[in-house]
């Protein structure tokens, strides 16, 4: 147990207060029966930084303190694209595809399928999102929050799987998104204030006592993870099984900024259920759009919290700083360094007190995405699938009980599954991969189904069915192509199979179930300009800096 006490009080204090606000919250007023609105959308009643703090809680998770700081350790700061292109991509989605979404009154994704394609869209693309958060999200983030207990506490990893999904499972099961958004809030809080602490011990180790010496210090032992853009051939990192790989096939130079980094962003802020669904429990527009503006600028911070601590490990290993940090970065079968022990490792180096607070920030990330990703699976099933083929007349309260039981059954389901990533280096480069097989058809079926009049039921059809299918032999007969390369290819493909289709198919004419986009449909108020152009410049002049 390398716990202390005091940690152990502030953990423990940290878990009786989410567990008691989400029970809190999640309770309603004498003689109002919980119906699908409140469990699934938060009664539509978050306010702006509401909507932004579980943005970010639902985002980062294990998935980006062991995962991203994993890539920290073998890639860099160029992992950091994916953080400061997301801000970005914030503002495109809060911009073009909220105010759509949100004239709708949609609940789910699938959803606006079914309004602008028809029921087999619909149903394809939520069978996929299904199978994506329970097999892929919600198994990865199981398996690195288990990893980080079982590097801290030396708890056996089944042991640590069941507990945390037994934890996400307490309170979001019950309460739904409203539980997991309010609770969300304080997550940001211990999440933010625990990752910066990580930073600061880690910086001041690498400078021998002082944080900006280490930062310096960084620059100077490792000048090539300080690169933004990467050349084929540039770095080679490990592969998780004692040899090495080039890094240029997880980040592909310059079309990262230009290629499939744009579909990955843009399909899983704009298009992802358990994201979009914040916004969608909006007060207003106005509130959503300011909640991403929000999420933006915490977007821009997030490499100072979950890869610099990657590097420094990586300078505390090569450096031989410390034997017993090596040691725990050690897989403790192989004995090779793994990159994703990095951050669980640097958490054992934290002072009393501080350690407890790092972890409740590690296990408030893992716990938030699970809840939110739960929550999703729940709405989706519930909505697109139950209501629609099962359950026609439910009632509301018949809708939130089978809710509540498809989130314990994927929580089963991705337990079991965890094990099985024990392999893998990167676990980050993973989730990023695997999803990537089916953005490229999602991106392509909710560009053209808001933006071209004409695209036809059959050509979404199309790009949701062959999106994973081409992947897969892109993947196989291609293998040295970067995946993010892959996905701009399986677009290209994708969109051109779905404009021939369209236009054979429509004659030239516009989609029944188009989407007037026309008027002020896209106009925003003073304060988010002035929010964007600020995410906007800050973006920029990072990638001057360290391009």
């Amino acid at each position: 147990m390398l716990l202390e006490p005091l940690d152990l009080i502030v953990f423990i204090g940290y878990c009786c207060l989410i567990i008691g606000m989400g029970l809190f919250v999640s309770r309603e007023k004498k003689g109002h029966v919980k119906n699908s609105q409140d469990y699934f959308l938060a009664s539509k009643a978050l306010p702006w930084w509401a909507v932004g703090a579980s943005l970010i809680a639902s985002n980062i998770s294990a998935e980006q303190f062991i995962g991203m700081s994993g890539s920290g350790f073998a890639l860099g700061l160029a992992i950091s694209t994916y953080e400061w292109m997301a801000a970005i991509t914030l503002l495109v989605v809060a911009i073009f595809f909220l105010p759509v979404y949100i004239k709708k009154g949609i609940y789910t994704m699938p959803g606006f399928l079914l309004d602008r394609y028809d029921t087999r869209v619909r149903t394809t693309m939520a069978i996929f999102w299904l199978a994506l958060y329970v097999f892929v999200n919600l198994t990865s983030v199981l398996y690195l929050g288990a990893l980080s207990l079982n590097t801290i506490l030396d708890v056996p990893m089944r042991y640590a799987i069941i507990g945390l999904a037994l934890f996400a499972m307490v309170y979001s099961i019950y309460g739904g998104l409203k539980a997991v958004a309010w609770t969300d809030v304080v997550q940001v809080f211990f999440l933010i204030a625990g990752g910066l602490a990580t930073t600061y011990i880690a910086l001041t180790m690498v400078g021998s006592g002082s944080a900006w010496d280490g930062l310096g210090l960084l620059r100077q032992e490792v000048p090539g993870h300080f690169s933004m853009i990467l050349s084929k051939g540039e770095m080679m990192i490990p592969d998780g099984k004692g040899g090495v790989r080039d890094a240029y096939l997880d980040l592909p130079g310059i079309s990262v900024l230009v290629g499939g980094m744009w579909i990955t962003n843009l399909s899983y802020w704009g298009f992802n259920q358990y994201i979009t669904q914040r916004a969608l429990a909006a007060k207003s527009l106005d509130e959503a759009q300011k909640g991403m503006i929000f999420a933006g600028f915490l977007k821009l911070l997030m490499p100072l919290i979950v890869v610099i601590p990657g590097i420094a490990a990586l300078v505390i290993v090569n450096n031989g700083i410390d034997t017993g940090f090596i040691e725990s970065m050690k897989d403790p079968v192989t004995g090779i360094i793994k990159s994703d022990r990095a951050y669980p490792t640097l958490l054992q180096l934290l002072p009393t007190g501080l350690k407890g607070l790092a972890f409740a920030a590690l296990t408030a990330a893992i716990v938030s995405s699970l809840a939110s990703m739960a929550n999703s699976t729940s709405t989706i099933f519930t909505m697109d699938i139950y209501k629609k083929y099962f359950g026609r007349d439910a009632s509301e309260a018949k809708q939130v009980r089978v809710g509540r039981i498809t989130a314990a059954v994927a929580f089963i389901i991705a337990a079991i599954v965890a094990p099985a990533l024990g392999e893998l280096d990167q676990a980050f480069q993973f989730i990023q991969e695997y999803t990537g097989f089916i953005s490229p058809g999602v991106f392509a079926i909710f560009f053209f189904g808001v933006f071209w009049k004409k695209t036809t039921s059959n050509a979404a059809l199309t790009g949701a069915a062959l999106s994973i299918p081409l992947s897969i032999v892109l993947k196989v007969v291609w293998p040295n192509l970067p995946f993010l390369d892959r996905m701009g290819v399986v677009f290209l493909v994708l969109a051109s199979l779905m404009v021939i289709i369209s236009l054979v198919e429509g004659k030239g004419k516009d989609h029944p179930n188009s989407i007037d986009i026309s008027g002020d449909i896209f106009k925003t108020s003073t304060g988010f300009k002035i929010g964007a152009f600020i995410i906007t410049l800050i973006t920029a002049a990072l990638y001057i800096v360290f391009w």
